[in-house]
């Protein structure tokens, strides 16, 4: 057998491509994704690309109070662990066993929680409204009943499976902001 120096090229062309792809799956990162889905259905409402650490709040007018109640969670895997809850007056269902401190903020309660799911039923006299980084996202108007939070992670093997479901999870709204906002 007669091996070229231009065998040897293309073999080592070869083996540094591999290489490279190796490299790139084993140091590709799990994608993570809040998913609002209606409770009954399962569909997805809304999804949005999160990271561990991420502060997801759930932000509402207490009903009978009528000030604003703010729940910030925190991304933990694929749980909400609840941060804190913030609130400006002691009314129905706002939290009277647990400390409480009085900050410039409001009363703010840090409760020991972890969710796997997060149900949550918006409705139009709290204004339910859920803030994920800068982005804020209407419940009322997205759902028409119960709705579940939870935290998807799809692995890179996952991701490289599914190529179109990158598409499936662009919301039409701002797809089309993007599209009149770039031209």
């Amino acid at each position: 057998m007669n091996v070229t120096r231009r065998h040897v090229v293309v073999v080592l062309l070869v083996l540094a491509v591999l290489g490279a792809s190796a490299i790139a799956v084993a140091t590709a990162t799990d994608e993570k994704t809040l998913v609002v889905a209606d409770a009954d259905t399962g569909e997805r409402l809304l999804e949005a690309p999160v990271d561990d650490g991420t502060e997801v709040t759930l932000a509402y007018t207490h009903s009978v109070e009528k000030t604003p109640v703010e729940d910030i969670y925190v991304v933990d895997g694929t749980e909400l662990r609840m941060d804190r809850m913030v609130f400006y007056s002691h009314g129905a269902g706002l939290p009277t066993n647990e400390p409480i401190e009085e900050t410039e903020d409001g009363f703010v309660v840090y409760p020991n929680a972890s969710y796997a799911e997060l149900n949550v039923v918006p409705g139009s006299v709290a204004g339910h409204e859920l803030v994920v980084g800068d982005e804020r996202y209407d419940l009322v108007a997205r759902s028409d009943g119960p709705v579940v939070l939870s935290v998807d992670e799809r692995d890179l093997s996952d991701r490289l499976s599914d190529p179109l479901a990158a598409v499936d999870r662009l919301e039409p709204d701002r797809a089309l902001d993007s599209i009149t906002t770039h031209r």
